[in-house]
């Protein structure tokens, strides 16, 4: 959606490009042209009647005082345009309209530019344009009565200020209030904006969130059933594919509650019974050994190490992330460790609890099972949004073998906000 342009930026936007040369197009708005008419035609008609604002002037030919007029009705053109400009001439046309019979059309549309200079100039012209014609005002008044020394020049400064002092002052709050009103419009602009960055945001994690769910959720039952499909596909022996066999079946039974677990998180369902609530530590024992069941044919056997002694009951979002990462490294291993042991120590000392799973590392000609690679981002993910570290790589173990470890470290207690 392009934003709308002003008035005056279309204006100084309209361009049209010529044998290489720019000419800048500046067409009068048309309510100008329908003010420099009805002010033209208004004087014609005063003119014409023989209305006249004063007598005795030094060039008392009635016709003299239509040009101080025409200018003023031509400078109406320019009231947006060039409002300084037209203010400037329209002060000289004023003021050679006094020795005429005069016209009271030329002075209406003078106090109109004496506005329009305001509202539509400058801000420094805003600014300095009240503040001039106040003292104009003052001086007239002043100069007058030092001149005739009768209160009735004080008249004299009453239409001064009313000819130049009053459209000022109305300019000024007219532009006040339309500055207002622009700067709630981008303040709500502003404010639209960052409502789409932030639904935008939370979108894009909540995308996140869920392909972490997901991953972590199904791939091991599936890693599981790849793997014991494959050996139940590959060796003929009837007690190892009935084995294989039970294996699929139970991941496959798991795999589909922990989806329909995952859709009841993500359904709305409103005053039906919540979904089962997130995996936590308090069962990762039971990951272990289903772990150890799935990788047995494999040459894997997973033992658990839990160190955290009777701390109690960690934040959710920690538990479930922990739980997680044992979870991921767990199918990793089922798909490329060597076959060995695979190790989960659990560990919680101070304010932070360690997750640690190492398993054998060795040349494979490939991976029992397809993977997709989002299993270390998603682990790395989490980590992240609990403001843990975690780092995953071969490494020495104490016997000197080459292992795989995955270790994470996070923070259990719960963060506030500025930290």
């Amino acid at each position: 959606m392009y934003p709308r342009l002003t008035r005056r930026a279309e204006v100084r936007a309209g361009a049209a490009v010529l044998d290489g040369r720019v000419l800048a197009v500046s067409r009068p708005h048309r309510h100008d042209v329908i003010i420099a008419a009805v002010g033209l035609s208004g004087g014609l008609v005063l003119w014409l009647i023989g209305l006249h604002m004063q007598v005795g002037r030094p060039f008392d030919a009635p016709w003299l005082a239509l040009v101080p007029l025409a200018v003023t009705a031509g400078l109406e053109l320019l009231r947006r345009s060039a409002s300084l400009t037209a203010l400037l001439i329209a002060v000289a046309a004023l003021v050679a309209d006094q020795f005429t019979v005069g016209n009271l059309a030329t002075v209406v549309m003078f106090t109109d530019l004496v506005y329009a200079a305001v509202v539509y100039g400058s801000p420094a012209v805003a600014r300095r344009l009240p503040v001039t014609s106040f003292l104009v005002t003052v001086g007239v008044t002043i100069a007058f009565l030092a001149w005739f020394r009768t209160a009735e020049a004080l008249l004299i400064g009453v239409v001064a200020g009313l000819v130049s002092f009053a459209p000022a002052i109305t300019g000024v709050s007219v532009r006040n209030h339309r500055d207002a009103a622009e700067t709630a419009r981008l303040r709500a602009d502003q404010t639209a904006l960052l409502a789409e960055m932030d639904r935008a945001q939370a979108v894009t994690a909540e995308r996140a969130r869920m392909a972490r769910e997901l991953h972590d959720m199904v791939a091991n039952h599936l890693s599981a059933i790849a793997i014991h499909s494959t050996a139940a596909l590959s060796i003929d022996d009837p007690g190892t594919s009935r084995e294989a066999l039970g294996v699929i079946r139970e991941n496959s039974v798991q795999g589909l509650a922990e989806m329909r677990r995952l859709i009841g998180l993500l359904r709305d369902r409103g005053t039906e019974p919540g979904p089962s609530p997130a995996p936590t530590l308090a069962s990762v024992d039971v990951l272990v050994e289903q772990a150890r069941s799935n990788g047995a044919t494999s040459g894997l056997t997973c033992t658990l190490e839990d160190a955290r002694g009777t701390t109690g009951r960690l934040p959710a979002p920690v538990e479930l992330a922990a739980y997680r990462i044992v979870q991921e490294s767990l199918t990793n291993a089922l798909k490329h460790a060597a076959p060995g042991q695979v190790a989960v120590r659990l560990a919680h000392e101070g304010d932070v609890l360690s997750v640690e799973v190492t398993s054998e590392y060795g040349s494979r000609p490939g991976p029992r099972a397809p993977g997709s690679g989002a299993g270390l981002v998603g682990m790395r993910e989490r980590v992240a949004l609990l403001g843990g570290t975690i780092a995953a790589g071969p490494g020495p173990a104490a016997d000197g073998r080459t292992i795989w470890r995955v270790r994470a470290e996070l923070p259990v207690r719960e963060r506030t906000v500025g930290e």
